[in-house]
């Protein structure tokens, strides 16, 4: 975990089915970047929260 670091719920459909991801990132486009890697390119990105 780096210094500054927050949670992210992301919500993903992958191969159909919805997901709620968490991930922790310092921003918003650090956490999608993190999801389409884990995930590769067969995901696509819903929606974005900050988990408070």
């Amino acid at each position: 975990m780096q210094c500054g670091a927050k949670c992210f719920l992301v919500e993903i459909e992958h191969n159909g089915e919805k997901k709620v991801v968490p991930v922790k990132a310092r921003s918003s486009i650090l956490a999608r970047k993190t999801v389409r890697i884990h995930y590769e390119d067969a995901v696509k990105i819903i929606s974005i929260k900050e988990d408070k």
